[in-house]
């Protein structure tokens, strides 16, 4: 962790992915983040993975590094607990992130009404507030129709939360903004983050707007790298290597590697295509390109291949099971700085992600755990609010607080 942000003081009222991570790349920044729960856990709580005993790794994943209230927000008592949580006083706070619905007891104009100043980033499904998840905004954007075989018309779900994940970095980035204006100006802000508008936003970025208003749907081509050279292709030892081929570069340095120059430089001839300066060509051509690369693999292990695409030049990856890169590679986990080997409260201990940014020449703090369950429920009550041991012992008992 580094400390960046020390000295801010952000309030999460959030489940899933696309709030917490935000709160994650905050707190492993140097933010104080709070997050409330309900007493027992929200719906996330015990998502999976689990261990044994119930724990979530995925919510133990997306909380390190925060402190956890417990309230019984279903009651109104519980509800005013929260809210005065998120507009407590101090400069470098009133900072409030969550996924809750835009109209109710958390609405911005009701954390508004308490501190005027107050920044708050609501990440929603739909920009309408209809519910959805990541992976139902994706179905509807079409791009699970867009990957898969070529031969075979259902659509492919994605198991990595895309819009989710981007999200929560987009809330974090949306955050931060709103404090600078707000230093400057003393406005706060309300920022809604729906991943609906993250999907349609980045599709029209990428061009993808445009391309299917003016050529149609894109087919889907299995493996295929969209406008360029790039595949997966089986080694004579039966491993399985992807090369990416973009610049000239790195498109030379490939032929030269596997000793397809000439074999290039007649299809060429025949097609009057120049793969040297022409990505596209590369990709229009593919058919008759693929072959050729398909037996220059096919004669050469990859232990040969390895090296030798290394001194070329060449852009490449070997396909390994998730098991394989955290157990076996250096530059992923094994030997990551990134990574601290740290116990955690579900029993287990195992490598662990702090921020994924470094400060070049600055040191890493150590990465934090998530926390258990309220495990910091007397000392928010006591710090932010201004409670006495008493008031606490009575919120206790009467249940609004664990």
């Amino acid at each position: 962790m580094y400390d960046m942000l020390k000295g801010l003081r952000v309030v999460e009222g959030a489940a899933f992915i696309a709030g917490p991570s935000c709160g994650l790349h905050l707190a492993q920044m140097g933010a104080e983040v709070i997050r409330f729960d309900a007493i027992g856990g929200g719906p996330d709580y015990r998502r999976w993975p689990v261990v044994p005993s119930g724990a979530s790794l995925y919510w133990e994943g997306l909380n390190k590094g925060k402190k956890s209230i417990a309230i019984d927000l279903g009651r109104p008592e519980g509800r005013e607990l929260a809210v005065a949580i998120a507009t407590a006083p101090g400069d470098n706070a009133g900072l409030f992130l969550t996924n809750y619905p835009v109209k109710g007891f958390l609405s911005h104009d009701a954390l508004a009404a308490r501190r005027a100043d107050i920044i708050s980033v609501r990440v929603m499904g739909w920009a309408d507030g209809s519910p959805a998840v990541d992976y139902t905004i994706n179905a509807a954007a079409g791009v699970p129709m867009m990957t898969g075989p070529a031969d075979d018309d259902r659509p492919v779900n994605h198991v990595l939360p895309a819009w989710d994940l981007l999200g929560g970095a987009y809330a974090a980035f949306a955050m931060t903004s709103a404090l600078l204006r707000r230093r400057a100006t003393g406005q706060g802000a309300e920022i809604r983050v729906p991943l609906s508008d993250l999907a349609a936003s980045t599709l029209s970025h990428l061009g993808s707007v445009a391309e299917v208003l003016s050529a149609g749907d894109r087919p889907r081509m299995g493996n295929d790298l969209f406008g360029a050279f790039g595949r997966d292709f089986l080694t004579a030892d039966g491993k399985r290597l992807i090369v990416v081929a973009i610049t000239p570069r790195q498109w030379t340095g490939l032929l030269k590697t596997l000793d397809l120059g000439e074999a290039i430089a007649a299809l060429e001839s025949e097609t009057g295509a120049n793969f040297a300066k022409d990505e596209g060509a590369r990709f229009t051509h593919r058919a008759s390109l693929f072959p050729l690369f398909e037996a220059a693999f096919a004669a050469r292990s990859s232990d040969a291949l390895k090296p030798a695409f290394d001194a070329g030049g060449v852009t490449w990856g070997e396909y390994q099971s998730l098991h394989q890169a955290v157990t076996q590679d250096e530059r992923l986990f094994t030997a990551n700085p990134l990574f601290e080997t740290i116990a955690h409260p579900s029993g287990l201990t195992y490598p662990t992600s702090g921020p994924a940014g470094t400060l070049a020449g600055e040191a890493r703090g150590a990465v934090g755990t998530a926390p258990r369950l309220g495990e910091h429920s007397d000392q928010i009550l006591s710090e932010l609010l201004g409670l006495d041991s008493g008031a606490i012992g009575r919120l206790h008992d009467e249940g609004l607080v664990a």
